[in-house]
């Protein structure tokens, strides 16, 4: 097996928290962030790329009945394809050694801050251990696994977007801005609602940490029924949380899923009218509707990435409150 060494930030002799979200990935990958984001254009270009040789095989090679230009064309598609794959299968790699490393400096950091806490606590109280125990370890695995694709994830699925609709917009006008069209929706509306679902996840990750604390507080020679009752309540307050997350979690996908799937038809009718009146040609409408698929799952991440910015930023500001 390979032995993997963990990156340590460099020391800033401070142990207070950063400041921001952002100062806080900087501070725990540094510019191994410019090396990703690097891998992440890339693997944009090479994701796009296909929709091109798409549009030369239909219209270059198989209209022409051109069995060279087919075989060429084809090694250049397998070759993108495999050099698109190797790369994000990399880039992956990095994002997460990024991550674990940012996970594994930050549960040893606040390890020891807790232990002189509780070291110079003179009166030995332990109701903190519950919540630390939660904080040290699954909400400082949700903010440390931010660091890795914190920000090569908007510039891989930016930059599909960005290539994808400047190839169709500067090919077929009229069918690219159909792409346009379809985003301005999801843009508009996906703030609002992850709005809502910040509020949620704030009020959970606060009463996550009280059943943490009721919990190891609980004592054998107090009344079962005084200790049960309150975990009991906050357990019943996790469940109606989760709920309402949901409801508004998958309402918002499945209002993206129909938006991106109402740019396919589109190309078909626009597309398939300007076929028929000799305007454009069939190998563009192949491509665009291979296209406007390739950008759906760049589209779903990029709202998904912006759900998890959301959610690390609330999760940093707690656990700083926590280290004051």
């Amino acid at each position: 097996m390979f032995k993997f060494t963990p990156r340590s930030p460099e020391q800033t002799g401070d142990d207070s928290p950063a400041s921001s979200l952002w100062t806080y990935v900087w501070r725990m990958s540094g510019w191994h962030q410019v090396a990703v984001c690097s891998m992440a254009v890339l693997v944009a270009i090479l994701g796009i790329a296909p929709v091109e040789l798409q549009r030369r095989i239909v219209d270059d090679a198989i209209s022409s009945t051109d069995i060279d230009l087919l075989i060429q064309l084809a090694v250049i598609y397998l070759a993108v394809i495999v050099a698109h794959g190797a790369i994000k299968y990399v880039l992956r790699l990095y994002e997460g050694w990024l991550s674990e490393s940012a996970i594994a400096y930050n549960r040893k950091h606040l390890t020891r801050l807790h232990v002189e806490n509780q070291t110079g606590d003179q009166n030995g109280d332990d109701s903190g251990n519950g919540r630390a125990v939660s904080i040290i370890g699954s909400e400082i695995e949700k903010l440390g696994g931010f660091v890795g694709d914190g920000l090569s994830q908007p510039v891989v699925n930016t930059g599909m977007l960005v290539f994808g609709l400047g190839y169709m917009i500067s090919v077929e006008p009229i069918v690219g801005l159909i792409g346009v069209v379809a985003l301005i929706p999801q843009i508009a509306l996906v703030p609002v609602i992850q709005k809502r679902i910040n509020h949620l996840i704030e009020r959970r990750v606060e009463n996550m940490r009280s059943v943490s604390d009721q919990l190891s507080n609980l004592s054998p020679d107090a009344p079962k029924d005084t200790q049960v009752t309150p975990v009991n309540k906050g357990i019943s307050a996790l469940f109606d949380n989760r709920m309402h997350i949901f409801v508004l979690k998958f309402g918002m996908k499945s209002l993206i899923n129909l938006l991106n799937a109402f740019a396919p038809v589109c190309v078909l009718v626009v597309g398939g009218y300007l076929v028929i009146q000799g305007e454009t040609s069939i190998g563009i409408v192949v491509a665009f509707i291979s296209g406007f698929d390739r950008m759906s799952s760049p589209m779903r991440e990029l709202l998904s990435y912006y759900r998890v910015a959301a959610q690390a930023a609330v999760q940093h500001r707690l656990i700083a409150k926590w280290m004051h």
